[in-house]
């Protein structure tokens, strides 16, 4: 099984917590405590390797397609003016991710990386609409030939952080992989409305870089 970057990372932290704590207890006289420690270690472990699953995703072949950037459920599809980065009215697909998602995000669209952006914030449930601008969360804007993308990881409440694997100026293809939300749950995609036409509704079932979200009104299909 193919796992994503930062894994083995959160293993080693869990394995050294885990044998830290049970060597305290053995030592302590807690030989069952010590065993339960080194057992729990290893389911959770087990949890961070199903987490962290990167399945390879078909090649996307539509090049008019806009591609879910995360796995996930549909929870919203609004429609208002987005002045920081696309500076035009714009189409907003936001997907909720369940602890059960694959959490390996990917890109919507083909094109280049023009801006990337991390900005602090609070830490409400994602649920909420105000977590796409309160909320701590990352920006990555993609312009391709035919359209441009915003792309938000948004972190919620619970465990906090979300990273981008990319640089500015790097070329992405769709569906390629951009980065993970490390138990964050929400994901927004901003489109030029003018652009695209919506192909999904709230309550959809989506996958990242299969499930097609928009269609891009300009040009044909290659």
């Amino acid at each position: 099984m193919k796992v994503a970057r930062g894994f083995w990372s959160h293993v080693l932290v869990v394995l050294a917590v885990a044998v830290v704590l049970s060597a305290i207890a053995r030592h302590a006289g807690y030989s069952v405590a010590a065993w339960a420690l080194l057992a729990s270690g290893g389911l959770a472990i087990a949890f961070l390797a199903y987490f962290f699953r990167d399945p390879d995703r078909p090649v996307v072949e539509d090049s008019r397609a806009v591609v879910s950037g995360a796995d996930g459920w549909v929870r919203s599809v609004e429609r208002f003016r987005e002045d920081k980065y696309l500076k035009t009215d714009c189409v907003r697909i936001s997907t909720f991710l369940t602890p059960f998602d694959v959490h390996v995000n990917r890109a919507p669209i083909a094109g280049s990386i023009a801006a990337l952006d991390y900005t602090p914030g609070k830490h409400l449930f994602t649920i909420q609409e105000a977590a796409s601008d309160v909320n701590e969360h990352s920006s990555i804007v993609i312009v391709g030939r035919r359209t441009r993308c915003l792309v938000k990881q948004i972190v919620g409440p619970i465990v906090r952080r979300v990273v981008y694997w990319l640089t500015v100026g790097q070329s992405v293809e769709a569906g390629e992989r951009i980065g993970m939300m490390k138990f964050g749950s929400r994901l927004d995609v901003y489109l030029p409305e003018e652009d695209v036409e919506v192909l999904v509704k709230p309550g959809d079932r989506v996958l990242a870089g299969i499930t097609a979200i928009a269609r891009i009104r300009k040009g044909d299909s290659t």
